[in-house]
């Protein structure tokens, strides 16, 4: 699959599993609007996709809790082109920890506000862009911990607040876009192996039925269903968790 016609923003992609998508969606042709909450981690990554010799990627910096930052990084590509034709929800702060008492009030308010906050604001500043592509889709890395009745994570409240936050919005926000031809697209993880896509790991990694999930397996998923006809809208991709 090639997507060299494709506009694709990723939050959070400084590192970890946004930097994975950045990097393998460069390689397949599109070209990438990344952000990170520092301009300087998404800078890094723009190094390593340039080294690839990949020109189309751009860096922004974005701080999900922060209204005019997140306005500011829809501002900065809107001046690079006219659509966005792939929008990736990846930002949401991690929080460890199951005692509610654990976490002081500053993290459970940064974590929730930019999980939850972060990503309505991402897509509200960034659905111009998107119903100006003849194929839009929203695609956002909720978590297991988004699931009614989920309670294996060692997640802090804060954080499963979040991402059922995330949830919730992703499903109303389906049912509202899709008269617009805007698909919406929710990942429901739970912990998984994410090796460096640079690294001989990518492809070594096991990925059999006794292994746990890989990010080489959620990028495969969320290709399949970017890849589909337009008739083809795929709410959810639900995991079983080892």
């Amino acid at each position: 699959m090639r997507l060299d016609d494709h506009r694709v923003v990723i939050t959070a992609a400084g590192r970890d599993f946004g930097r994975t998508l950045a990097i393998r969606f460069a390689d397949l042709g599109a070209e990438v609007y990344l952000s990170a909450r520092g301009l300087e981690a998404a800078e890094r990554v723009v190094a390593e996709i340039r080294d690839r010799r990949h020109e189309r990627v751009h860096a922004f910096a974005c701080d999900l809790t922060d209204p005019a930052s997140i306005r500011d990084f829809a501002s900065g590509v809107a001046r690079h082109t006219d659509r966005v034709d792939l929008l990736i929800n990846n930002g949401s702060r991690w929080l460890e920890g199951p005692d509610l008492l654990s976490a002081t009030d500053t993290d459970v308010i940064d974590t929730i506000t930019s999980g939850a906050t972060g990503t309505v604001l991402t897509v509200k500043n960034f659905l111009p862009l998107l119903l100006n592509s003849d194929r839009p889709d929203i695609v956002t890395m909720v978590s297991a911990c988004g699931t009614a009745g989920h309670h294996r994570s060692d997640a802090h409240d804060a954080f499963y607040t979040a991402k059922s936050a995330q949830a919730g919005f992703a499903e109303i926000l389906s049912k509202r876009l899709r008269p617009q031809g805007v698909r919406v697209i929710s990942l429901y993880p739970p912990d998984f192996d994410n090796a460096d896509p640079l690294s001989e790991e990518w492809d070594t990694t096991p990925r059999g039925s006794q292994d746990a999930l890989t990010s080489h397996s959620l990028v495969d998923c969320v290709l399949f269903a970017v890849g589909q006809p337009r008739d083809c809208f795929i709410k959810a991709f639900h995991f079983e968790q080892v």
